[in-house]
């Protein structure tokens, strides 16, 4: 805690102690408000205050060959709506954490949270009324409470859920994002969007500003109500929820480039592709229409899927080539650290155990 006190106060983004009742109790206290869905002792006050984090809206957006602050070993996170390819970079999401974008006509969220690598994407409608977030400056288990403009009303990242104020309670829907290396998502998305560095704030994007924290198991910044042993805290993995139900799939399940994994879980038949080059997608076996496609895993720029009719999709599950221009239909998924899916799903299956 201490070690993330002094990265804030370095930042500038230390604020003073917060008075709202839906804010915190101080930094590293919990909250002073007991109106909440979760136990109000496991939520705390990371130190910045609300928008001390500062969120980002509409930023700008720059063609790949203007990138030149991304190396292709970095990660992004990718968004795709069958027209529109964007890369967030992991260098601005670790500063920023919640991006409020309206692409063509739909408003996006995508939430990041830096203690559980954990990158979320919401609508920026709430019960039909548009809305932004920002970040609370409070954290549930290490992960990411939002909070709505609107309604003030937290919400917490994994969970899904509002979980303190007007809204408590209401649960949200999310959309597929994928989590990968810049050169993958570059290779299939040639015109792909970039979010830029231009942002508006100083801050020294391309330095991680939590010192050793994605690769020492041991370094947490606040307690856990649950430390599942099963595997090493900070293994990132492929998390698939399904009525509230969670099983995890990990790298070292696929033995090659573009490998597939072929499951059911809760009762439903679903196909998980990864890469050793740094990506996990999910998806249902059954088409909208009842059909099955027998899928296997290819390598062909953004065609990673592939039939015995020879029906090609991409990663996000769109069609790309074949007579079948049934998309795929994607799992509520999204990569994390161990830990993290550990403690918000206790009960978490682990593909292979």
């Amino acid at each position: 805690m201490k070690r993330l006190l002094l990265i804030f106060s370095i930042t500038g983004l230390i604020s003073c102690e917060s008075t709202d009742p839906t804010g915190g109790g101080g930094p590293g206290q919990p909250p002073a408000s007991k109106d909440w869905l979760i136990p109000v002792s496991e939520v705390f006050d990371g130190g910045p205050g609300r928008d001390g984090i500062p969120s980002l809206s509409n930023p700008e957006l720059l063609d790949i060959s203007q990138a030149d602050f991304l190396f292709d070993p970095e990660l992004v996170v990718g968004y795709f709506d069958g027209t529109n390819a964007i890369a967030y970079p992991h260098q601005v999401l670790v500063w920023h954490e919640i991006i409020n974008q309206r692409v063509d006509n739909s408003m996006l969220v995508i939430t990041y949270c830096p203690l559980t690598g954990t990158a979320i994407g919401w609508p920026q409608k709430i019960e039909n009324q548009e809305t932004e977030f920002g970040v609370s400056g409070l954290l549930y288990n290490n992960n990411l409470v939002a909070f709505d403009r609107n309604t003030k009303t937290n919400w917490a990242q994994m969970r899904l859920q509002a979980v303190n104020g007007p809204l408590i309670g209401t649960t949200l829907p999310t959309f597929q994002l994928v989590e990968t290396r810049w050169s993958v998502w570059k290779t299939m998305y040639p015109n792909t969007k970039v979010v830029s560095t231009n942002t508006g704030w100083a801050r020294p994007y391309g330095t991680y500003p939590y010192g050793d924290f994605r690769t020492n198991n041991n370094n947490l910044f606040f307690p856990l109500s649950i430390d599942d042993p099963r595997l090493e805290r900070k293994e990132r993995v492929h998390g698939v929820l399904i009525d509230g139900k969670a099983k995890v799939y990990r790298f070292s399940s696929f033995e090659s480039e573009n490998s597939l994994i072929v499951d059911s879980f809760q009762g439903e038949d679903i196909v998980v592709i990864g890469n050793k080059s740094n990506f996990m997608a999910s998806f249902f076996a059954t088409l909208e229409d009842g059909t099955t496609p027998n899928l296997t895993a290819i390598d062909e720029g953004r065609a990673i899927l592939v039939d015995d009719q020879g029906n090609k999709w991409d990663i996000f599950g769109f069609p790309v080539e074949g007579p079948l221009q049934l998309p795929l239909i994607a799992t509520q998924s999204f990569m994390g650290y161990w830990f993290a899916w550990g403690v918000f799903y206790p009960e978490a299956e682990i593909y292979g155990f």
